[in-house]
């Protein structure tokens, strides 16, 4: 019997010890059980695997006729122990977003089952994603119904790191050697209110100590003393969140390596207070203020924006965007803190973004995209106006995508671009602005040139009444020379509609795998 399952036995005589103490065990009871678990306690497993590759599938809902739920953690597995059901035939309706269950004749998806104390089976669903769902990457109960059966888990806190209970937004920068990750607002377990100025773990690289990217991520988190994530941009703040994005690592004047950041400070969506770039101190381990900057001009550091480098001739770059890179700055120190030199790139005269400003153009009557210094930059939401407006063709447009099965344009919100090597292309994974659920729909494209022009775009990941937004591509995790890539997004009921959370998972991190042979991301590259 391995540790856990001798755990497991243990807690279980606990329980049945009060179980026959207390009196409830005379129903049924007799000497020869005591000491033994009744078989209400003792779960039965079940276990829902993707047809096509065996793996178990995180985030499959169990539903009885009776309405009652369970949610498969990220092995797929689900410890079932519900005293009014046990030993006898239960019917579950299996569900997933971008997974079926086979259906009958009356087109109900799921099955019977013979819940039977310390059985365990297995459910095969179909997957329509064409990426695959991998496992929970934050937050509490991460492999909860492994445990209780006694399954094996990859992680060493497969129970959740760090008592999160969720977190907002992640990002992700190699400095030191290892692999820092950062999120927004984070909840705990022990108040409503958790806390709200950056959260920060570290992991060990693939390869370096750090596990396959397949098989999870073991985070260690930045801890106030009783265990909870600590803020790592508090900044000085009393009140008002502090949200940051667009990590990388720099040099200083001195060449020496700076992790550094852009920060908002917000007292809601709708109103921010002020913002600036910070800078991590490395002993303190957390950000301090680097540079104020003008609040009446925020487009050169957009929110949420996930930072990449490029080289253009001799000059090397850093590009930011909410999902395209359409800002740059030259890859130095005293550069990425002057706003001077940040450039937009943009097609628009000399009248900027303004109003009714037109197209700049050759004489071949080409549309011409330029970058230019002090100037806002084109998105696919001005490109779109401008489609509207007769001022440009839809072809024209370099952020506006067309979805490759029905031919419509795609508004993308927020998500990154990244080279990658096996495709010999950047690659974009972003999620849709107004799709067929409100920012649950992710999006994946390619393009020769970080700025476009972005023509295809296959979707890759649905939702059902659920959002799953700021979704991040992490090319540290590439496997197989790019062939393989990794990205995670949030998993929330926020902005869906949807009234009813997902236990655990909700306003968590969940990670997907994405093969870029995949037949069905052929007609991007066509």
């Amino acid at each position: 019997m391995n540790p856990r399952s001798r755990t497991l036995a243990k807690g279980l005589a606990l329980v049945a010890a009060w179980w026959l103490a207390s009196g409830l065990g005379a129903f049924g009871a007799d000497a020869k059980d005591a000491g033994r678990a009744p078989d209400c306690l003792v779960p039965f497993g079940i276990r829902v695997i993707d047809a096509q590759t065996g793996r178990g599938v995180p985030l499959v809902e169990l539903e009885t006729v009776n309405h009652l739920k369970w949610v498969t953690d990220s092995a797929g597995w689900v410890a079932f122990a519900e005293p009014g059901l046990m030993n006898q035939r239960v019917f579950f309706y299996v569900r997933s977003h971008g997974y079926e269950s086979p259906k009958d004749g009356f087109g109900f998806g799921g099955t019977a089952l013979e819940t039977i104390p310390g059985k365990k089976v297995t459910l095969r669903i179909t997957r329509q994603n064409v990426a695959e769902r991998l496992y929970r990457v934050t937050g509490e109960g991460i492999y909860r119904d492994s445990v209780l059966l006694g399954e094996p888990v990859p992680t060493a806190q497969p129970l959740g790191a760090g008592k999160v209970a969720g977190q907002d937004s992640a990002f992700a920068e190699i400095y030191r050697g290892k692999i820092f990750w950062f999120w927004g607002d984070t909840a705990r377990m022990s108040y409503p209110l958790g806390h709200f100025w950056m959260a920060a773990a570290t992991s060990e690289l693939p390869g370096q100590g750090g596990l396959d990217p397949s098989v999870g991520v073991q985070l260690r988190y930045f801890t106030d003393p009783e265990g909870f994530s600590r803020p790592v941009a508090r900044l000085g703040v009393d009140k008002g969140p502090i949200w940051a994005d667009g990590f990388l690592v720099l040099p200083d004047e001195s060449g020496r390596e700076r992790l550094v950041c852009h920060y908002v400070h917000v007292e809601s969506l709708a109103k921010v207070l002020d913002h600036g770039l910070a800078v991590f101190n490395d002993q303190k381990g957390e950000f301090e203020r680097l540079k104020a900057l003008d609040l009446a001009d925020r487009w050169r550091f957009p929110g949420q924006a996930h930072a990449l480098r490029h080289r253009e001739g001799d000059t090397e770059y850093i590009y930011l965007g909410e999902v395209f890179p359409n800002i740059r700055v030259r890859a130095r120190w005293r550069d990425y803190l002057d706003p001077e030199s940040y450039e937009g790139f943009t097609c628009l005269d000399d009248a900027g973004s303004a109003g009714q400003a037109k197209p700049a153009r050759g004489a071949d009557g080409q549309v011409r995209y330029q970058w230019r210094r002090n100037t806002k930059p084109l998105d696919g939401a001005a490109e779109q106006r401008m489609i509207a407006e007769g001022r440009l063709k839809p072809d024209e447009a370099h952020f506006l995508p067309r979805d490759v099965d029905s031919g419509k344009p795609v508004l993308m919100h927020r998500g990154s671009v990244r080279w990658n090597d096996y495709r010999k292309r950047w690659i974009m994974i972003a999620g849709q602005l107004g799709g067929t659920s409100n920012l649950g729909e992710i999006w994946y494209a390619e393009a020769q040139a970080p700025t476009g022009p972005w023509r295809r775009a296959k979707k890759i990941v649905t939702h059902d009444r659920y959002s799953f937004y700021n979704p991040v591509h992490h090319p540290f995790f590439d496997q197989q020379g790019g062939r393989i890539i990794y990205f995670e997004g949030t998993y929330t009921h926020t902005f869906s509609g949807n009234p009813s959370p997902t236990p655990r998972y909700d306003y968590n991190q969940i990670m997907y795998r994405l093969d870029l042979d995949d037949a069905r991301l052929k007609a991007v590259r066509e």
